[in-house]
């Protein structure tokens, strides 16, 4: 198994692609802490005890450090350490820039940038301790690309591919790999909230697919397997690399 007996940190648990890969990592022998700030990461923690596997979880703000010590020493006293780091909260915000407050930004850059900062600040002295780690960051195509209306949401996963290059190289000698994950448009319910406030939902989701080469929207399974190959020792010699998965919408 990929992940035997590894202890693996992920935040934004409750749903989407954190809860499709803390459901696969339990397959491949990972031992969980689940963070979110939607108490329906218990389901997850639920499932992945149905698994067989060791799972805690706790509600937490990823743009909070008090809420990370929490996190780091929950996961340190149930599982002895920190092997894996994914850090997968996110929330979106579509806008256009002249509407967008200094609260909506600061807020965007809080979950979307500011976590990553925080999470790797609060594990990276753990994973030195015990002789090194690794750290999968979540990012987005349009962190690489760019996108109309969404500025701070571009401004924080760009800054997110960015943070993975610069730690990896600072902490690539302390055998702790960073790499970084961009999903493309994936069907998660954050994404149907998004659609179902359009005027036409059907159509929105027609055009978001109509974006992609393979004409249709990414599944958070597909992301999570992504994010395990990140994970595992199948990807031992990256370090300070993204890894985009959108169907081809960068390409």
């Amino acid at each position: 198994m990929k992940l035997e007996g590894k202890s693996v940190l992920i935040t934004g648990a409750a749903s989407g692609i954190g809860k499709a890969a803390a459901l696969l990592f339990v397959e491949e022998g990972a031992r969980l802490t689940l963070v979110d700030v939607n108490e329906a990461g218990e389901e997850t923690a639920r499932q992945a005890h149905e698994k067989g596997a060791e799972a805690t979880f706790l509600k937490a703000d990823v743009s909070k450090s008090g809420d990370w010590e929490k996190a780091v020493r929950l996961a340190v006293e149930s599982h002895g350490r920190i092997d894996v780091l994914y850090n997968n909260a996110g929330i979106g915000m579509y806008r256009p820039f002249l509407e967008t407050s200094e609260e909506d930004w600061d807020r965007v850059i809080a979950v979307d940038l500011k976590s990553v900062y925080l999470g790797c600040r609060h594990a990276i002295p753990e994973m030195i301790k015990r002789g090194g780690g690794v750290i999968v960051n979540t990012a987005s195509e349009i962190g690489i690309s760019g996108a109309r209306n969404y500025a701070a949401y571009c401004a924080a996963k760009g800054g997110v591919v960015q943070i993975t290059r610069a730690l990896a190289l600072e902490f690539g000698d302390r055998n702790i790999r960073v790499n970084c994950l961009c999903p493309g448009v994936t069907l998660t319910p954050m994404l149907e909230q998004g659609m179902n406030r359009a005027q036409d939902p059907a159509a929105r989701r027609r055009y978001l697919e109509q974006g992609v080469p393979l004409k249709r929207l990414g599944r958070p399974e597909e992301i999570a397997k992504g994010a395990l190959f990140l994970a595992c020792d199948d990807s031992s010699f990256m370090n300070g690399a993204t890894l985009v998965i959108d169907g081809g919408a960068t390409a």
